[in-house]
């Protein structure tokens, strides 16, 4: 017996070595990816010694002599950093992601095929300016020279991801730029969904009138009733079946409510305290580990610039210089249309046309998959664009028999000159320059938000589609593409795209919301990313006579929900205070009790409180029983409440208070039985999942921010080292917007907010912040990993100054890139 335990002393003893080792050998590999931020190296392509100076958050500050210097040190840095991030990205567009993971990608690569976005990218490189094409030939030079190294010195393929998922690294290419710039264009675009979505419950509603309900409408001027669907597309069965929304995780599709979003305000110098302009920007995407921002100052002949970059692409897209301050929110303009092509009976290869049938453009495209034979796709294309696969959506229950659906989009365009549209407003001085070199942007479209040092402005940038007056949707539902009237001809002139310069007011912003009214056909758009925000910012803005570089950091960080303070009252208008005393541990006496905190709360969506997890568990169970009973399972695609059909149907705005009823039962019910059904829905749901003591709720815990990482995010064990979680405030309509998941185990997840925050104080330029929702650093061995992580969730934020000096001062290692000789 004792030499049988000896052994097993030694087996367990061999074995914790063995781990260790293993352990210590992994460590060892993943470390070999760590760049050394204080290093010389020699490169081609630069014409002098081009310094790469980090700052104590990791920021690199890139100096050289030249412009195209200074890029190719971007491409480098970008590489050290986000090597992984920036593979993934150009792979996703180019389609080829099943090559390393298999199956499950292959509906992402046989879409992004189809819409044939990096064809369209190399064919848009010679269509940028020759200052930009300088740019995005120096700055792939840069990111091969990083590649370069890594084969040279062994640096364990430049990210720990390379060693589990193996794959060449091909050289970077300006085209990858671009295309990477194309991508951002499908997750920022939602016009598409909403067609679709508004076709199908068209479909399945018996009441057309009940669609302005459950898709409303931007309060303001009427919209002309349009036909149902039914009539104008002829031979579409009638469909209730689900929508399937669900996304891997590497997916570039932003499912419905989940497109760009942003805040951004201005204030005139007359409208500051300090006497100079102030900028606040916080572009909102989906949130993930690393972030999609990435900080950098670049020093251009034209001054320091420095703010957000997109790893992959040259151009500080959101930020300032000395003398200009810019940023970005989503415009949603109205620049996708479904169009219906109809077959030619005896030739399946050709579609109507106004002037007859007409042959498709096709090719052909390979599929390589990993561990399964490859798929052959047939690319095919009619003068409306790309046809699109019946399943993606679910367009196939919308499209009728012998008919397929083509996409109109401003983003597929082989002439796409964004970036040099880009680069030209990065390099602007004032707000006119800035204007007018915004011109050239096409897609997506962008309002541009700018403080110069004595004035601010407005302007909405990007291609906006020139439609008939007699369109037949007015690009609000697919229509039939071989109506003239429903193909687009050309593009509205850029004067006459939305624009506001130095307003009387002396502030101007955007948070999405409807921001011009004009009658179709020169409206803009019908769909707008936001109605709620927009009414706490105009009274924050409106409070104070002036402002100083702290009120717009409140205003960015403030939590208080307008639709919380609007909806409340009346869904508990016969709810509160009402009712004899219950028992304790009854159903009613837990609703009283959540019904008291709601009375004394303000609307704040605080992570330490209970009440906005109280509210948020109503409202989304309100929601779903006053659809569910009309849409069946169609109500799984309302993910998130709409605040407008809420108000609509306790107000009773023309009938809508008959989404109140149930119609299989015999009584006619009303919305206050709506709002007390859901509330005990909720409180049930609440119980089982966070416990029974309504006080001790936190709505942090329900409101996590998920950055994860969108390929090692699930695996057992390491998705702890590589996933940040973090307990946030806010929620879906606060002005420190955290979008929730909307379904699943973990409906109120934050998945998608402000992964950049910056405010810009042109009365002192340099005590100008900003920050990032995790680190700089892709590699999760890295301390800059996730050390910005925590600022931003207490909403703190980092110095942004051009003062080269103090970079140096607290420089974490300086990188040398010497010509090669």
């Amino acid at each position: 017996m004792a030499v049988v335990f000896q052994w097993l002393v030694r087996l367990t003893a061999a074995l914790i070595v063995l781990s260790v080792l293993g352990v210590a050998m992994i460590y060892y590999l993943a470390s070999r990816s760590l760049p050394d931020y204080d290093a010389k190296v020699s490169v081609l392509g630069i014409s002098n010694t081009v310094e790469i100076v980090r700052d104590n958050a990791n920021v690199p500050h890139i100096f050289g002599d030249t412009d195209t210097d200074v890029f190719h040190g971007l491409g480098f840095a970008h590489a050290q950093d986000r090597l992984w991030q920036m593979m993934m990205q150009r792979r996703t567009a180019q389609g080829r992601l099943s090559e390393v993971f298999g199956m499950a990608t292959v509906d992402i690569d046989s879409f992004v095929r189809r819409l044939d976005i990096y064809r369209l990218a190399v064919q848009s490189v010679e269509a940028q300016d020759p200052t930009t094409r300088a740019a995005l030939e120096a700055y792939a030079a840069g990111v091969n020279a990083r590649l370069d190294q890594i084969n040279a010195e062994a640096l364990g393929r430049g990210a720990p991801e390379m060693f589990l998922f193996k794959t060449a690294l091909a050289p970077w290419r300006p085209a990858d730029s671009l295309a990477i710039a194309k991508l951002m264009g499908l997750q920022l675009s939602s016009h598409m969904n909403e067609e679709i979505l508004r076709a199908r419950m068209s479909l399945a509603l018996d009441d057309p009138a009940r669609l302005a309900d459950i898709l409303p409408d931007v309060p303001g001027p009427g919209v002309a009733n349009l036909p149902e669907y039914a009539a104008l597309v002829p031979g579409v069965p009638r469909s209730f079946a689900d929508i399937d929304d669900s996304a891997h995780p590497l997916s570039p599709f932003a499912p419905r409510g989940f497109a760009g979003a942003s805040n951004a305000w201005a204030a005139a110098a007359s409208r500051s305290a300090s006497g100079g302009t102030l900028l606040a920007n916080d572009p909102h995407l989906g949130l993930s580990a690393p972030s999609v921002w990435y900080l950098a100052r670049l020093e251009l002949g034209s001054g320091g610039v420095i703010g957000g970059t997109i790893p992959g692409m040259p151009m500080v897209l959101t930020g300032r210089s000395d003398r200009l301050g810019w940023g970005l929110t989503s415009a949603y303009v109205d620049d996708q249309d479904i169009l219906i092509e109809e077959l030619n009976p005896a030739n399946p290869k050709q579609y109507r046309t106004p002037d007859g049938f007409k042959d498709f453009e096709q090719r052909d495209s390979i599929i390589q998959i990993k561990d399964a034979d490859p798929i052959t796709l047939t690319l095919s294309w009619s003068d409306n664009g790309p046809i699109l696969p019946g399943r993606f959506r679910d367009l196939e229950t919308i499209t009728p028999p012998s008919h397929v659906a083509a996409l109109s989009w401003t983003v597929l365009s082989p002439s796409d000159t964004s970036v040099s549209a880009a680069i030209g407003v990065m390099k602007a001085q004032t707000v006119a320059e800035a204007i007018t070199a915004a011109e050239s942007y096409i897609a997506p479209a962008q309002n541009l938000t700018l403080a110069d040092r004595g004035s601010i402005a407005m302007k909405t940038i990007g291609a906006i589609p020139r439609r008939d007056a007699a369109h037949q949707s007015q690009g609000r539902m697919p229509s039939l593409g071989w109506q003239k009237e429903n193909r687009w001809q050309g593009r509205m002139p850029y004067a006459t795209n939305p624009g506001f310069v130095s307003p009387a007011g002396g502030i101007l912003g955007n948070t999405n919301n409807k921001m011009i009214d004009r009658p179709f056909p020169n409206h803009v758009s019908f769909l707008w990313g936001d109605t709620q925000r927009v009414q706490r910012w105009r009274r924050l803005m409106q409070a104070r006579e002036v402002h100083t570089r702290d009120s717009f950091i409140e205003a960015q960080l403030d939590t208080v929900s307008f639709t919380a303070r609007t909806l409340l009252p009346l869904m508990g208008t016969e709810l509160w205070f009402t009712g004899e005393a219950a028992p304790e541990g009854t159903p009613e006496r837990q609703r009283q009790r959540a019904l008291a905190l709601l009375a004394g709360w303000n609307g704040a969506m605080n992570e330490h409180w209970p009440e906005p997890l109280i509210y948020a568990e109503w409202l989304r169970a309100l929601q779903d029983r006053m659809a569910r009973d009309e849409l069946g399972p169609m109500a799984d695609a309302l993910t998130h409440v709409e605040p407008l059909f809420i108000e609509r149907s306790f107000r009773n705005i023309d009938g809508a208070a008959s989404w109140c009823d149930v119609r299989q039962s015999a009584p006619v019910e009303t919305c206050a039985d709506m709002a007390r059904l859901a509330l005990d829905d909720a409180l049930l749901s609440i119980n089982e999942t966070y416990g029974t003591q309504l006080e001790s709720l936190r709505w942090g815990d329900a409101h996590q921010a998920h950055q994860d990482h969108q390929v090692l995010g699930e695996v057992p064990v390491l998705k702890h080292f590589v996933n940040i979680r973090q307990s946030t405030s806010g929620g879906d309509n606060t002005l420190q917007r955290g979008l929730t998941k909307g379904s699943g185990p973990n409906p109120f997840a934050n998945i998608h907010g402000a992964g950049y925050r910056g405010v810009y104080d042109f009365a002192d330029p340099n005590s100008s912040v900003f920050v990032i929702s995790t680190g700089q650093s892709g590699h999760f061995l890295s301390r800059h990993y996730d050390d910005l992580a925590q600022l931003w969730r207490r909403g703190e934020y980092i110095p942004m100054s051009l003062d080269e000096g103090l970079a140096r001062a607290a420089s974490v290692g300086v990188t040398r890139l010497e010509p090669l000789k």
